[in-house]
């Protein structure tokens, strides 16, 4: 038997609703562009430089001894602190001992024959009373006198001398401080006055910087601020103590020698960035990174987000700004008023009157229009 299938009317109706719906729905839309922008923010032009220098002390003396010879102890190493008299370093003293007690020998001599010279003249003296003694052999013997005894009295200062220099052979301390350099060994022959030693006090620490001639009447109108490469997110204000009036003969530039405006630590030898900032001209500029910077019919221009109302999405507009100063990575600009949003990064693909998102809720904006 054949039977013949007819739809009924439910049938027929749900299939052609369905078929309907599948006739009139949309693909859903796509997600808007997220953006990453920057607020413009209108200050002074500052011009800003850095510099690199290193720690260095206020007060350090270069020590070396008086005498000459050869070093025959060495007590100090470099980080060591030392106190004012303390021995540095001592010399061989055998030579210098001798020469004292030469000094002391004729010393003796020297007093002896005053001591003579003058009995001499005394003895004449008593024999001047009867006419004994002529006036020519009285002048001798008076000068005699005098002259053994000035005689006495420099060997008496050469004896001082030796033993001065025999006490130069041990090199002291002229300070409290903490020993920088060394430049001697044990068994090394050092000349009189030769620097061997560097004591530097702790106490009042400085950044020494070098100025390029060309920089020099920038620095000196800046207000600084510097930081130690150890901790670069630590600055802190500095002031200049002192700037050379002459150029260093084989640089050409000027040193100069800043000191923390508060009491700071400063560890002796690190290195440390100087940044100094003055302000440049009257007007106000706006600094926003060089990506932003884009061209209209040839002039520089930025895209501005104009933000909707209660909504974080925005529409981009082509603005022309007008460009004060370039630095390595940001553009000193005027023009767009302070608040705006200017487009950072993808400024090839923008379009005047394109949708974009807001960084901040790019992802929000992306899951609402995704449920709708």
């Amino acid at each position: 038997m054949n039977a013949s299938f007819a739809p009924t009317p439910v049938v027929a109706a749900l299939t052609a609703a369905a078929l309907l719906c599948a006739c009139t729905s949309k693909p859903p839309p796509e997600p808007l562009r997220a953006v990453r922008t920057a607020e413009v923010r209108y200050d002074k032009a500052r011009e800003t430089n850095r510099y690199f220098g290193s720690v260095q002390a206020r007060y350090e003396v270069d020590q070396g001894f008086r005498v000459g010879g050869k070093v025959v102890s060495r007590k100090v190493d470099v980080g060591q602190k030392v106190r004012q008299g303390d021995v540095v370093a001592v010399l061989d003293a055998t030579d210098y001992r001798l020469a004292v007690e030469a000094a002391q020998q004729q010393l003796a001599a020297a007093q002896a024959q005053a001591k003579q010279a003058q009995s001499d003249r005394d003895r004449l003296d008593a024999l001047k009373a009867d006419g004994s003694v002529s006036p020519s052999d009285d002048e001798k013997a008076q000068s005699r006198a005098q002259t053994t005894h000035a005689t006495a009295e420099a060997e008496a200062s050469k004896l001082e001398l030796a033993r001065n220099r025999l006490e130069y052979t041990a090199l002291r301390a002229s300070q409290d401080g903490v020993v920088t350099s060394v430049k001697f060994e044990v068994g090394q022959v050092v000349a009189e006055g030769q620097p061997i030693v560097s004591i530097a006090k702790d106490v009042e620490p400085e950044i020494v910087v070098n100025v390029p001639e060309d920089q020099l009447s920038v620095f000196k109108s800046s207000t600084y601020k510097a930081s130690l490469t150890s901790a670069p997110d630590q600055p802190f204000d500095v002031l200049l103590r002192e700037l050379s009036p002459q150029a260093a003969a084989t640089t050409r530039t000027f040193r100069a020698r800043m000191k923390p405006a508060t009491p700071h630590p400063l560890p002796l030898g690190a290195s440390a960035t100087l940044v100094i900032e003055r302000p440049v001209g009257d007007s106000a500029v706006a600094g926003i990174p060089a990506a932003a910077i884009t061209q209209n019919n040839g002039k520089p221009a930025v895209w501005v987000i104009r933000r909707e109302a209660g909504e974080p999405v925005g529409t981009v507009q082509l603005v022309d700004v007008q460009v004060q100063a370039y630095r390595n990575d940001e553009v000193l600009v005027s023009g767009p008023p302070s608040g705006e949003l200017v487009v950072t990064a993808g400024v090839q693909k923008m379009a005047p009157g394109l949708k974009v998102a807001l960084p901040a809720a790019a992802t929000d904006v992306a899951s609402r229009q995704a449920a709708r």
